[in-house]
């Protein structure tokens, strides 16, 4: 029986420092729960000469990988590096060397998730990545046990606390995207390069893990249909609120018989759906499962202790694998062949937005084009405009594929009546 477990910690920036601080500031209560105590016995830093706030002593600190994966008094490494390829070469010499992890690193997860579990079933060792989604959200536990007898339909998802933030202070705030985004950057919720969030890659790793997860399947990066929020034109969340509304970059996951749909892009979503009260840089996912029906799972998506807090429940769960001899012996394996489905197996219902010349017979020559790709409009509403002398038009269909939506778009934007295809949104919210 041990009589403590001792911790590698790679990396001690943002999360690491809030790791170490909730391993000291709770030592008590985690030496409770578990019965023997959990200490960090080195980090694993770039300059050890920095100065750090930490209670942690200086000599603890290494430079060397090779110390703390060749310590056999090292139980469990904790990966908090960031990025791919240091982070993921870390994570597998320490499998190899039949240690556990618990890294909070979404983009490995995302890019080398499948290859990496397999590696700890092979080498009997744990691999958890709670905090790899959601920060202080319990997501990846709840998906693996809490609804593990259920069958997940489908997942919708804020997934991403900058662009949330954004679109927060675009619509209660009258700001630009432009001025929202520099008080995001100013705040810290958003990056020096903001590309990865709002381009969608950010939200778009996320939902590869969900979905993978919860589908039990192997979801690719390349299965995700990804749009940013930078086709979001001016006027565009004030039109979605006059018509019921809210704007949101969501992450969206389904799965029928015809296979599984992945996407994360800008929607419209129903003012009475929970999603579209969460603002600022919290993230929330609805889950949609046969026998637990829907279910909300809210909370902070960043920051140093929610997802500090997401990382030591990890070390708490694989420390206790270790405590009961029972580590490595989680099955990781997809039961599904990943089949993803083809456009025209995807439905949903579109809001278009098109600029068009003022004249008469535009409206009837317009809805010729959506009939001639089988398409039904539930609303057409015009509106003038100020930019061009043309007019608005404002289109909502019934439910119709994503290739023939993508084929209409083809052939508005080759119509002589069309200025601009300014927006277009997938109506999100309810299932199919």
């Amino acid at each position: 029986m041990k009589n403590e477990i001792n911790i590698g910690l790679l990396g001690f920036g943002v999360v690491g420092s809030g790791v170490a601080k909730i391993l000291h500031d709770h030592q008590d209560d985690l030496s409770y729960k578990l019965g023997v105590p959990v200490k960090i016995k080195k980090v694993l830093v770039k300059d050890t000469e920095k100065e750090r706030d930490t209670e942690l002593q200086r000599d603890i600190f290494t430079a060397d990988l090779d110390e703390i994966i060749d310590d056999p008094s090292i139980d469990l490494i904790v990966e908090v590096i960031g990025g791919t390829s240091e982070a993921k070469q870390a994570i597998e010499r320490s499998l190899l060397s039949g240690k556990g992890v618990v890294t909070a690193n979404k983009d490995v997860m995302a890019e080398s998730g499948l290859e990496l579990l397999k590696l700890a079933d092979e080498n009997k060792s744990d691999l958890f990545y709670e905090a790899s989604v959601g920060g202080g959200i319990p997501l990846i536990r709840t998906l693996e046990d809490g609804l593990s007898s259920d069958r997940i339909r489908a997942l919708t998802g804020i997934v991403n606390g900058t662009t949330n933030f954004i679109l927060t202070k675009m619509k209660h705030e009258n700001k630009s995207y432009e001025e929202a985004l520099a008080e995001a950057t100013e705040l810290g919720f958003a990056e020096a390069d903001p590309s990865a969030d709002v381009d969608g890659i950010d939200a778009a790793r996320k939902m590869v893990i969900l979905s993978s997860l919860a589908f039990s399947t192997e979801v690719r990066m390349e299965d995700v249909f990804v749009r940013g929020m930078k086709d979001i034109k001016p006027g565009d969340l004030e039109l979605a609120e006059q018509f019921g509304y809210t704007v949101k970059l969501a992450g969206s996951a389904k799965k029928d018989d015809n296979g599984i749909e992945v996407a994360v892009e800008p929607v419209f979503l129903p003012n009475s759906h929970p999603l579209s009260s969460v603002n600022n840089e919290f993230n929330a996912v609805y889950v949609y499962g046969d026998a637990v029906g829907e279910t909300m799972f809210y909370g902070p998506g960043a920051g140093s202790l929610p997802t500090a807090t997401s990382v030591t429940s990890d070390i708490m769960a694989a420390c206790r694998n270790l405590l009961l001899g029972v580590n490595g012996k989680r099955l990781h394996a997809p039961q599904h062949t990943c089949k993803v489905k083809k456009d025209s197996q995807k439905f949903g219902r579109y809001f278009h937005r098109i600029s068009v010349k003022d004249k008469v017979g535009v409206l009837t020559r317009l809805s010729a084009v959506y009939s001639k790709f089988g398409a039904s409009l539930a609303t057409v509403i015009q509106h003038p405009n100020k930019h061009d002398g043309g007019a608005d038009l404002i289109m909502i269909t019934h439910e119709i594929s994503r290739q023939q939506h993508l084929d209409i778009m083809d052939e508005l934007k080759n119509t002589e009546d069309v200025i601009d295809v300014l927006s277009h949104y997938r109506i999100e919210g309810e299932l199919s």
